[in-house]
């Protein structure tokens, strides 16, 4: 049925198309008739005698004749290009100024028998070729107008007035179907106060807004300028709070020519709002240690994991190994990248860290040959409960893969860390500084590039402040904070795996590298942005700081260096390592009492050391 009924309606379309190419047809010879009678006009001075119709006549026939038939062979009637297009006018130009030579050489030959002076091809040109280009800029400002939003769009102003801008305003004021009517466009630069586009005036500049606003009565500020900084749009967040004006964001510029995702607009979120200018650290032209080589990630199923996954993927490696044992995230992981979430193939592995024997059976027989370390415990609050998990997950787990990594003779191994492993107060922050020291051991122990990353919190990654924030602002508070003044550094989950993968390039072995992520951002002023983005009236309420955490976050450790030779924003800080038969279950439960009493830095509070390593006084870092 669906077959009968699409026939018609495309016979339809067809007809109307074609009627409107005779129609154009028609109309273009018209053109030439009206241009023909007025160069004779002026060039007899207004004095046209009846001796000289017929060979007006002739000259006429000649001209619509040498239109259609330049102008088919030029695809003028085809439809070839969009209708009162400069693509299109352009075309004009060449079609009437053949047919303007075709008229001047037929009235050089025949010019005396027909009466009519030479002259009035060239004359008749510039007429026949405004009326063309008229007939269809009507058309086309017909068809704009009718092509409008309908009355159910909303009034919308425009932060940008450039090169995205301009395709955003042009596309809503064509778009009938669109839900957005643009009445105005905001821009800072004093050379664009008066520019239209699509008759879309520039209205102002920021500082403006709250006055514009009240005059267009707009409801929708869409900022129309790709890779925003968040400096940027917090001044516009704060110029129009209050307004109740929703604010919408175009996605990132790379997105849009690259089509990764569906052309769309998106609610600004809090990360347009605290985060940073990310650093520009060229991965792509040091990822080339992945590219057609063996690559196994860990943890593929969580955040920094999956982001993983995908930005290796791209850089081709002959094969992709994601691990986990989360099989949902897993899934989740593969969708992303492929399409599909059949776990049909063998890209997937379904295993637990904590499985020293899966691990190396799983390693020995894929054989990867560089290997990215993601899998984790790491809420804080938690692992302070359950000390004996991190030690099972982030300690053990983590020796599991280096080992299993070391009998595959893996080339390149880069463990994910944090920044709570610099001067560690906690358990999370204990449990990847082990980490970090075992790594370094087996690439003392190995020669081979076996490095650490380490970075503060991640923006959007499952557990962060933002979610739990979220979760409170929806449910009406109160929005818990620790303390006034904490403060924590961010980044995206892009550029926190940006930094993984470079690690593998430009890491040495043992290395620990941090990337400089700017100013520290108070955890307050995120709850209170977030808030007011809400519009909701939410308490905020003070917790006090949990055992052992800090009050601002460190990203070097007191005593590790602080050398950048190969990027002014990546640190490369050198740590001992520890040799894993001095580590002791005992002695970690036996000191977790000291880990909230103590406040100190790394050695201050051994949590991973034999007992008779207290004795020691040779000057040795323990391990903690």
């Amino acid at each position: 049925m669906s077959r009968d009924s699409a026939l018609p309606a495309g016979k339809t379309a067809s007809s109307d198309r074609a009627l409107w190419l005779w129609s154009q047809i028609l109309l273009d010879s018209l053109a030439w008739v009206v241009a023909i009678l007025l160069a004779v006009f002026l060039r007899y001075e207004m004095a046209l005698s009846t001796a000289k119709i017929p060979g007006i006549i002739l000259l006429c026939v000649l001209a619509i004749a040498a239109q259609v038939a330049v102008g088919s062979a030029f695809a003028l009637y085809k439809g070839r290009y969009s209708f009162g297009s400069f693509h299109e006018a352009k075309l004009l130009v060449m079609v009437t100024i053949s047919v303007s030579v075709i008229l001047t050489l037929g009235l050089l030959t025949f010019g005396i028998s027909l009466g009519i002076a030479r002259g009035t091809g060239l004359i008749a040109f510039p007429f026949a070729c405004l009326f063309m280009a008229a007939v269809r800029y009507l058309k086309r400002m017909y068809v704009e107008s009718k092509a409008k939003p309908g009355e159910q769009a909303e009034r919308t102003l425009i932060f940008g007035a450039g090169f995205v801008g301009n395709n955003i305003v042009t596309r809503m004021s064509n778009d009938p179907a669109s839900p957005w009517l643009p009445v105005g466009l905001i821009d800072d630069d004093p050379a664009k106060k008066h520019l239209r586009i699509a008759s879309v005036p520039v209205l102002g500049r920021m500082e403006d807004l709250p006055e514009i606003v009240q005059r267009t009565q707009a409801t929708v500020l869409l900022v129309a300028i790709a890779d925003i900084d968040s400096v940027r749009m917090r001044k516009i967040s704060d110029t129009i709070a209050g307004l109740n004006v929703r604010v919408l964001v175009v996605p990132p510029l790379k997105d849009m020519l690259t089509g990764r995702q569906d052309f769309s607009f998106r609610e600004v979120a809090i990360e347009d709002l605290i985060g940073r200018q990310p650093v520009d650290i060229h991965v792509e032209e040091i990822a080339h240690y992945v590219t057609g080589r063996r690559v196994l990630v860990t943890g593929a199923g969580g955040s920094i994991g999956s982001e993983l996954c995908r930005q290796i993927h791209a850089f081709q490696p002959a094969e992709l190994i994601m691990l986990d044992r989360d099989e949902t995230g897993l899934q989740g992981t593969q969708i992303s990248i492929t399409g599909q979430g059949l776990l049909t193939g063998k890209d997937t592995v379904l295993a637990d860290i904590r499985d020293a024997d899966a691990l190396e059976a799983i390693f020995l027989d894929r054989n990867p040959e560089v290997v990215f370390h993601a899998a984790a415990l790491k809420h804080v609050s938690l692992l302070e409960q359950y000390p004996e998990e991190a030690w099972k997950t982030n300690v053990l787990g983590s020796l599991n893969v280096l080992r299993a990594a070391r009998a595959a003779r893996v080339e390149t191994f880069v463990n994910v860390s944090t920044d709570k492993a610099a001067n560690p107060t906690t358990v999370l922050g204990h449990s990847k500084r082990v980490a970090e020291k075992l790594t370094a051991w087996v690439a003392q122990q190995t020669g081979l590039k076996y490095v650490s990353v380490r970075f503060g919190n991640v923006l959007g990654s499952r557990g962060s402040v933002l979610p739990l924030f979220s979760e409170q602002i929806r449910k009406g508070g109160p929005v818990t904070v620790t303390d006034a003044a904490a403060t924590r550094f961010f980044m995206t989950i892009p550029e926190a795996c940006q930094l993984v993968i470079q690690a593998g390039a430009i890491g040495t072995g043992g290395e620990v590298l941090i990337l400089d992520m700017g100013e520290p951002v108070k955890i307050l002023d995120v709850a209170e942005r977030m808030i007011a983005m809400s519009g909701r009236d939410v308490e905020i309420v003070f917790t006090g700081l949990r055992p052992g955490e800090k009050l601002h976050e460190d990203l070097i450790g007191e005593g590790e260096s602080d050398s950048r030779p190969l990027h002014p924003k990546i640190s490369h800080a050198s740590i001992d390592g520890l040799d894993p038969d001095r580590m002791s279950l005992a002695d970690w439960k036996s000191r977790q009492h000291l880990v909230s009493a103590s406040t100190g830095a790394l050695d201050t509070v051994p949590l991973a050391v034999a007992p008779e390593d207290d004795l020691e006084s040779d000057g040795r870092e323990r391990a903690s």
